[in-house]
């Protein structure tokens, strides 16, 4: 597990493409959990932890992942991602290069519960939900490209089936339109950075993941410049 910032309130951790955030029907350890396990052991903790999920990443995806370790820290965090106070900057590696270099989306974006996928509309529908992201394009490769992704809502596999709207599948994401799956089993979506107001102590926090290593992501990421 690669923990990238903890402090008393708050643990953010660098998840894999093959660790679930919370549990489900496939009796796997979630990461809560994992997370639990290693400050008990690395604090000596006889008791309880608490780890309280602020937040979710699809399965196949990676990047970062925040955990309260307080109910105050908790609490308060839950209210940020509701109001939009914590930014969320992702990166996705696609096949096709999108119509413009960067640009807005706004989809109504409907989910079927029954496959689990959702589906974006260009027009409001009855029961579509308001989806809206930025992105950029920020590296070009022989075959793929690399996409800066800002999401200005959460809904169900926004980015997913919003990219795979404009003719770019993230790669490994057959779900969505991608011709062949990742040797590992994920898709080539990583959530690179979070910024937001500490909740207890108010100051500013700015934390990067290290994308996964892997050659095609080491170079696409190469070219990027992110001082710009």
């Amino acid at each position: 597990m690669e923990v990238v910032y903890e402090d008393n309130h708050i643990i953010i951790v660098n998840k894999t493409c093959r660790e679930i955030v919370q549990g489900d029907k496939t009796g796997d350890t979630p990461l809560s959990e994992i997370v639990k396990e290693w400050l008990k052991a690395k604090y000596n903790k006889p008791g309880n932890v608490f780890i309280g999920v602020t937040h979710r990443l699809d399965r196949p995806v990676s990047g970062l992942v925040i955990f309260a370790k307080t109910s105050k820290a908790l609490s308060r965090l839950n209210e940020m991602f509701r109001k939009g106070e914590v930014k969320k900057t992702y990166w996705a590696i696609v096949k096709n290069t999108p119509p413009q270099p960067q640009d807005t989306l706004v989809h109504y974006i409907t989910r079927n519960e029954k496959n689990n996928k959702s589906t974006a509309h260009t027009t409001a529908r009855s029961g579509g939900q308001r989806a809206e992201l930025d992105y950029r394009l920020i590296a070009t490769g022989d075959n793929y490209r690399l996409l800066e992704i800002n999401l200005k809502t959460g809904r169900h596999h926004q980015i997913r089936c919003q990219l795979a709207k404009i003719g770019c599948p993230i790669k490994g994401d057959l779900k969505y339109g991608s011709e062949r799956s990742n040797p590992d089993g994920g898709i080539s979506l990583h959530a690179r950075r979070v910024t937001f107001e500490h909740p207890v102590s108010h100051l500013p926090i700015d934390i990067t993941a290290p994308v996964p290593d892997e050659r095609l992501w080491q170079a696409l990421t190469s070219q990027v410049d992110e001082s710009k």
